[in-house]
């Protein structure tokens, strides 16, 4: 008997696994339709798209304005449990007000004072590229202050290779606060890091709206998902700069003829 438990335990857990990478990947395909439909209603325009002042902000005054309005930590704060703040606004109407499609659930990252505190997990795994959308509070003269030089894509079609682009991406743990994922082509470093939960790979979702599993190269992309595993910004050194790289090349494209920065 045990060593048919031996046997059967590791095949279970791998099923188990890949049963979450299914139901991941379907979350990230409803949000990436989400942000078609709301786009729809919505004269083409991609959602708000704000940082952690943004949202804050607009939170404060009543506005839900945001694609999701939470900014996590590893403290109590109630936008980490707060199911709410997606399902009600932003994309949320239009994934059927269910919290559900912004988790990962191979995402069970807890810090140790919310795992005293009895909770779970937390309720979102997955940011939006910091290049789609109406970046608000970084926003000056219709471009992204964090990457001067190129393309804010306020609008879905004026992504110029939208199967290339992506929209939605699953953001390691540690590095998620706000759901804006950004990375500067000015610098070689992380600032918002992509997650690793399925076999060292992240689900990510696209503005034509495919899906798809990507798996990293670099070990220093593929942080363990627990606190203070990816102290940030993480400078990428030369010669593990491929993931870096890819996610660069998949955020914007330059706004005029010069060349990618990098």
């Amino acid at each position: 008997m045990a060593i048919l438990a031996s046997l059967l335990i590791p095949a279970l857990s791998g099923a188990r696994e890949k049963s979450k990478g299914v139901v991941s990947l379907n979350n990230m395909r409803q949000l990436g339709m989400a942000i078609h439909l709301y786009a729809g209603d919505n004269e083409d325009a991609a959602p708000y798209n704000m940082g952690q002042s943004g949202i804050q902000e607009t939170v404060a005054s009543g506005e839900f304005l945001n694609w999701a309005n939470d900014v996590m930590s590893w403290e109590l704060d109630s936008d980490n449990t707060n199911a709410w703040l997606l399902a009600a606004n932003g994309l949320g109407p239009y994934v059927g007000n269910s919290a559900k499609a912004f988790k990962c659930p191979s995402d069970v990252s807890l810090s140790t004072v919310q795992k005293e505190a009895g909770w779970h997990e937390r309720v979102r795994s997955v940011s939006m590229n910091a290049m789609l959308g109406n970046a608000a509070e970084n926003m000056a003269g219709g471009q992204n202050t964090n990457n001067l030089g190129y393309k804010q894509f306020l609008r879905l079609s004026d992504v110029p290779e939208p199967s290339r682009i992506f929209s939605l991406i699953e953001e390691h743990p540690d590095s998620i606060n706000d759901p804006y994922f950004v990375n500067r082509y000015s610098q070689q470093q992380w600032v918002d890091l992509p997650a690793s939960f399925h076999n060292g790979g992240a689900d990510i979702a696209f503005v034509d709206g495919h899906v798809e599993w990507h798996r990293w190269k670099n070990k220093l992309t593929t942080r363990p998902a627990r606190p203070d595993a990816a102290p940030l910004p993480i400078s990428v050194p030369a010669g593990e700069r491929a993931d870096f790289y890819w996610v660069l090349s998949h955020m914007t494209v330059p706004d005029g003829p010069q060349p990618y920065s990098y």
